[in-house]
Order: C-alpha cells, then sequence, then structure tokens
C-alpha cells in the first residue's frame, strides 16, 4: 500500500492508539497488498475504536467507573439538562397562565410551548440510547446510575403533563 495512504488510515484512529499501535499498523498496511478490503477493514476498525476503545490511555482508566466521570460526558448530562429545560418551560408557561388569567389555559392549538416540550422530551431518547450503547458495556455500575438519573428527570418532566392533563 502506498505509504501515504497507509498515514492517512492510522490518523483516523483515536490519539492513544496512534501512539501505541500507529507505527505498527502503518508499517504492516505499507508491507500488505492494499487492496480494498485492507481500507474497508481499517476505517471499520477506525470508526469501532472511536466507539468502543481496545486502549485507554491517561487517567481514564482510574475514572472510567465513577458516576461524576460519566456525568461528565455530553451523552450523559444533555438527556438531563434537556428533561430540566422541558421542566422548567412547562413551570413557566403554568406560571403565565395561573398569573394572567387565574387558571389553566387550554388551547385547542397545543401552542409553542407545547411542541417546545414534546421535541426537548423526543430529542433526547436518541442520546440516551447512545450513551447506553457506548457505556453499558464499560461501566456497568455507574452507567446504570446514570440512566437512572436520566429515567428520574424525563418522568419528573412527564408528572405535570399527566397529572395536570395538559
Amino acid at each position: 500500500m502506498n505509504p501515504r495512504l497507509a498515514r492517512l488510515l492510522t490518523r483516523l484512529y483515536p490519539p492513544g492508539w496512534r501512539e501505541r499501535y500507529g507505527e505498527e499498523f502503518e508499517a504492516m498496511l505499507e508491507n500488505g497488498n492494499g487492496d480494498w478490503r485492507a481500507l474497508r477493514d481499517s476505517v471499520w476498525s477506525a470508526l469501532r475504536e472511536h466507539v468502543v476503545p481496545t486502549y485507554r490511555g491517561g487517567t481514564m482508566d482510574q475514572d472510567l467507573n465513577t458516576f461524576g466521570t460519566l456525568m461528565r460526558r455530553p451523552s450523559a448530562f444533555i438527556p438531563v439538562a434537556m428533561s430540566l429545560v422541558a421542566l422548567t418551560t412547562l413551570l413557566v408557561a403554568l406560571g403565565i397562565g395561573l398569573a394572567q388569567g387565574g387558571h389553566i389555559v387550554r388551547d385547542p392549538d397545543e401552542g409553542s410551548i407545547a411542541h417546545i416540550w414534546q421535541l426537548l422530551m423526543t430529542v433526547q431518547m436518541p442520546i440516551v440510547l447512545f450513551f447506553a450503547i457506548k457505556w453499558l458495556r464499560r461501566a456497568p455500575g455507574s452507567s446504570v446510575r446514570v440512566l437512572g438519573l436520566q429515567a428520574v428527570a424525563w418522568l419528573a418532566s412527564c408528572a405535570p403533563v399527566y397529572f395536570m392533563h395538559l
């Protein structure tokens, strides 16, 4: 295989992986036959390495299993934040409605607040699914706690809609 192509394929991998295996991998690609299957397999392995790494450099190994470390991941805190924003939006709309007329206004058209709430609640589901796929196998104890927190936040945002028949 062409050395430039081998170097490019090696650059697709995460930095920690490249530090450990990069030179050997690049030499293997250069000495190989360089057909389309080697190219396909290299790209696929690089993508998989970003999702499920085989080598974790630095301090990730020690901190991986803590709840706080996982909560710093965007796929962990974004669904919780989206649920809290949805709950806040709903409570502010209820407060404004009660302050203006003394009762909850029910429009035949749901209105923009309801659409924002629906979008916030729906869009977080793929993020939670991504988090579960990526982290349940790697850190089962703390990822279950994070998923529990996400579920509690989601249910807290759904509770006023259910109990007030909004």
